[in-house]
């Protein structure tokens, strides 16, 4: 089953032919190739004026062009390994493949090619370091977290998101170390800042900061460049479990251990767009009628809109509406949570198995069901298999058996 639903802007790249540019109702949006149908999705990457991108579960990825609108048929990425994750910024896009290995492009990353896959996880200086966990796309560069959980990043820091002061840094060719022990890196596909959480939950954020987005709290307002990274105080109490950055607004989903499932939603930033309707400084609680009983169960920021899944079957979203990237049928800007209309789908049955993305200035909700649940131990092991010092070892559990070689 390969289910994706659409709306918002259909142009850069085209993703839908043969409809209008701007499309404020969620569609159907079906691949032409048949054989993609037959593929599950695993995640969808999507950036104003670069590409699309389709990560299926067999590890193969297409991307729509935005050079290629007059023929907006999908193509494949030429990527030889197993493809683990894909990530689209406003100017790069980069891979993560199965072997740990890093391919981006991108005007930032490979100036004299930008439309060239290079491995940049083997500039690296340190080769110990060379296998990458996970990548995330700011803005204008990449960030890398290694699996000794060391955290760098790869193009510009205009903004000092690097956690250099520009005036010493302007930019980098070569992934440079921003900090050692981290657990999770936090940014967004069009965000000028970033979020570092180290292995004892202390969250540390640098770069953009003009509208507060940064959430350090009323006494550092004026400061609208931090280029350096600093501690974020007064975080809510819980598990940090996902913070994702817009152009002028954060959003920090956090789990309270001593409570139920439910997790609750915090924003900082601009009015316009962090769902609060009022300027907020630090991290405060985005709270509304339509999910204040609902387990969120997946949410999702793109450069000026926020969209929000719960397990009643909602979607919920507020922000920029310029170009129908809410799915509400309008154009209409709202700054504070309102629900769109999803009655014609099937979700409402298996609703733990959909997702949102929020793209530039697009949207998307897609099936792809969960793979089997692990323990803590297992998980562990498995990050362990990926490594170097470990080669052709064989992990099994009661549902789920891979085999993990260097």
């Amino acid at each position: 089953m390969n289910e994706i639903i659409f709306f918002g802007s259909n142009e850069k790249p085209t993703i839908i032919k043969n409809e209008t540019e701007i499309i404020t109702k969620p569609i159907q949006f079906k691949f032409e190739n048949e054989n993609e149908n037959e593929k599950q999705i695993k995640q969808i990457s999507s950036s104003g004026d670069f590409s699309t991108i389709f990560l299926f579960k067999n590890g193969k990825a297409i991307e729509y062009l935005s050079e290629n609108d007059s023929n907006p048929n999908p193509s494949k990425i030429q990527i030889e390994e197993n493809i683990q994750k894909v990530t689209v910024g406003y100017e790069n896009e980069a891979i993560l493949t199965k072997e740990g290995n890093v391919f981006a492009k991108g005007e930032d990353i490979n100036p004299k090619n930008p439309k060239e896959f290079i491995n940049i996880s083997s500039l690296i200086e340190d080769k110990n370091d060379r296998i990458i966990e996970d990548i995330v796309s700011g803005a204008s560069l990449i960030y890398l977290l290694t699996s000794n959980q060391n955290a760098y990043g790869i193009g510009l820091d205009d903004y000092g998101q690097l956690g250099f002061d520009y005036k010493t840094l302007e930019k980098t060719e070569k992934p440079i170390l921003m900090m050692k022990n981290v657990s999770k890196i936090f940014s967004g596909i069009t965000s000028n800042n970033v979020f570092l959480l180290n292995s004892n939950q202390e969250l540390f954020g640098c770069g953009d900061n003009f509208w507060s987005q940064l959430g350090l709290g009323e006494s550092r307002k004026e400061d609208w460049q931090i280029p350096k990274l600093t501690k974020i105080q007064n975080i809510p109490k819980g598990k940090i479990i996902d913070i994702q950055c817009g152009s002028w607004h954060s959003i920090m989903l956090i789990k309270n251990e001593d409570e139920n499932p439910k997790m609750k939603l915090y924003s900082c930033g601009n009015s316009q767009f962090n769902g609060l309707g009022k300027n907020t400084y630090e991290f405060t609680e985005v709270k509304s009628s339509l999910f204040e009983n609902d387990i969120i169960l997946d949410f999702s920021v793109g450069f000026d809109h926020t969209l929000i899944l719960t397990s009643n079957s909602k979607l919920i979203g507020f922000g920029s509406n310029l170009y129908g990237q809410l799915g509400a049928g309008d154009t209409n800007h709202q700054s504070i949570p309102i629900q769109i209309e999803l009655s014609k789908l099937r979700f409402n049955e298996e609703v733990y198995n959909y997702h949102v993305y929020c793209g530039y200035r697009r949207s998307f909700l897609y099936y792809s069901p969960f793979l089997s649940s692990f323990s803590n131990l297992e998980e562990d092991l498995i990050k362990l298999f990926k490594r170097k010092e470990f080669c052709n070892i064989s992990f099994k559990t009661r549902k789920w058996r891979n085999n993990f070689s260097s």
